[in-house]
């Protein structure tokens, strides 16, 4: 649903010695310089794609010389700005540098001459168990910028779904990791980190040049390739595998008047169908142990759980499988909220946003489609021939912190626990995890609780209802006892059956390791 859009400007050029100079005059900054620059009230807003408080906040100083306003105003706001003021913002590059890389145009080449950005270029601050590092990343100007629908071939900055991707990204060493669909070539610059060698492909030519100037800006070298899904890469194996795919189900019977079909989020498959292609064709790429991990969206039909049909995809691929939904749609709000991705307003012309919302959920009813679930999918190919990870859950609400560490660390335990028969579980030395606590409810008066909660301070943040013998257990696990010494303890103290007490608890033993809440030591 657009209304031609702006044109694209030609993406920006390898000029080795002028990205030099730039990411030298850009190194003394990075996306919390910029959030401090802008102050609070102004940063928020930005967040919100509101510039007017940015604009404001930069404006004056900007004129006064102040460099990082110059390029925040120029670069990441989009105002109009002179090639006297960047220039002295960015000495080494300058304005000339700039013009030569095709990041901005100019109307003259006079100091006084006006000058605007061509493409969008801010900070990313990523940090890992390496360290911390900042990359400046360029991308196509955005809707705030452009005041319209976006391009066809419009090529993604760092959004919300790549810093969710980078966040839940395991990261310990890799020889090999393949970034497919890279976009603007972010979550390729977090793998190098821990990748002894990264292959970033993407059907789009467009989005390989941002990623290919994004990699020479950051001193990043990577093998990028052309084309569609696994084809680049088939016949080859990797230790992992990311990838924000165009997972955006789309109507196929809309034409590309009414709504285009964005190479960045549409890749061309009705329904859900590209997700379903990537979880049961990606373990081909996969090296023995080797994880892939991607973002999805997946639909909900009338008379079929959304388990039953993704795990159907799960069990399709042979591989240990674990899919988190994060949230769910209905129809009318998954159509709104890519309409608006895409740059429309329904005050803007709403006979063409009508006309496309109802061919929208007409697409959906013809599939009885309910609901939309996003999520993420976590796949990892068995060392040994069978699969002994199947999990389908829903986990909605923001995590307390980045996903990837403690999705390392459950991977890790379900392999302990897994591998464990019983009396070997029971010589282990447990520790309750120093983020776990405990929460007792109790009616007024009453002598014991009416529900016990473990909750969990990382990870997922989970919580956990427990009984009071499985409490009691948890409550003594401080790494001194065997869980074998600790049943029978407790068999005593609540006198019970020693065998029975132990048949009910190793089964939540077990899950407790796994996701977190009991450590071995």
């Amino acid at each position: 649903m657009t209304r031609d859009p702006a044109p694209l400007p030609a993406p920006p050029r390898l000029r080795a010695a002028d990205i030099e100079s730039l990411a030298a005059d850009l190194a003394p900054y990075g996306a919390e310089d910029v959030e401090h620059r802008l102050g609070p009230l102004a940063a928020a807003a930005l967040h919100r794609e509101q510039p007017a408080a940015a604009l404001l906040a930069t404006r004056g100083p900007a004129q006064a010389g102040d460099a990082l306003a110059a390029i925040v105003r120029c670069f990441v706001l989009g105002a109009e700005t002179t090639r006297r003021a960047l220039d002295t913002a960015l000495p080494r590059c300058g304005s000339a540098g700039l013009e030569r890389l095709g990041l901005i145009r100019s109307s003259g080449t006079a100091g006084q001459d006006a000058v605007r950005a061509s493409v969008d270029l801010r900070p990313v601050d990523a940090v890992d168990h390496t360290g911390s590092t900042t990359w400046w990343v360029a991308s196509d100007l955005g809707a705030m910028r452009t005041r319209g629908p976006l391009h066809a071939e419009h090529v993604l900055g760092v959004g919300g779904a790549s810093v969710t991707l980078a966040g839940l990204t395991v990261r310990d060493r890799r020889a090999r990791t393949l970034d497919l669909g890279t976009g603007c070539g972010i979550q390729a610059l977090h793998a190098a980190r821990h990748s002894e060698a990264v292959v970033a492909t993407d059907v789009s030519p467009r989005a390989l040049a941002y990623a290919a100037f994004n990699a020479a800006l950051a001193g990043v070298e990577l093998d990028l390739r052309a084309g569609s899904m696994l084809d680049p890469v088939r016949g080859e194996q990797f230790d992992l595998v990311v990838s924000n795919p165009p997972f955006v189900i789309t109507p196929r019977s809309l034409t590309d008047d009414a709504l285009p079909t964005y190479t960045y989020r549409d890749g061309g498959m009705a329904g859900d169908a590209l997700v379903r292609a990537l979880v049961t064709d990606v373990g081909g790429v996969l090296a023995p142990g080797g994880v892939a991990q991607l973002l999805g969206n997946w639909e909900h039909r009338t008379g079929e759980d959304w388990t039953e049909r993704v795990g159907a995809w799960l069990d399709a691929s042979g591989l240990d499988g674990w899919v988190v939904q994060r949230e769910v749609l209905d129809p009318a709000e998954y159509a709104e909220l890519w309409l608006r991705d895409g740059g429309a307003l329904r005050e803007q012309d709403p006979a063409a946003w009508d006309r496309t919302m109802t061919a929208w959920l007409a697409d959906f009813a013809a599939r009885g489609v309910d609901a939309v679930g996003l999520g993420f999918v976590v796949l990892r190919r068995p060392v040994g021939a069978v699969p002994t990870l199947r999990r389908l859950e829903e986990q909605r609400g923001a995590a307390p912190g980045p996903l990837g560490p403690h999705l390392a660390d459950v991977l890790a335990s379900h392999d302990l626990v897994t591998g464990l028969d019983d009396d070997t579980l029971l010589g282990l030395r447990l520790r309750t995890a120093a983020d776990v606590t405990e929460e007792r409810h109790l009616r007024p008066g009453a002598s014991g609780p009416q529900a016990i909660v473990l909750r969990q301070g990382g990870g997922f943040g989970r919580t956990v209802p427990v009984d009071t013998a499985l409490a009691g257990l948890v409550g003594a696990c401080d790494g001194e006892l065997t869980l074998g010494q600790l049943t029978g303890g407790l068999a005593a103290v609540l006198e019970v059956d020693l065998g029975s007490l132990r048949a009910e608890l190793l089964g939540p033993v077990r899950q407790l390791v796994t996701d977190g809440f009991l450590q071995v030591v």
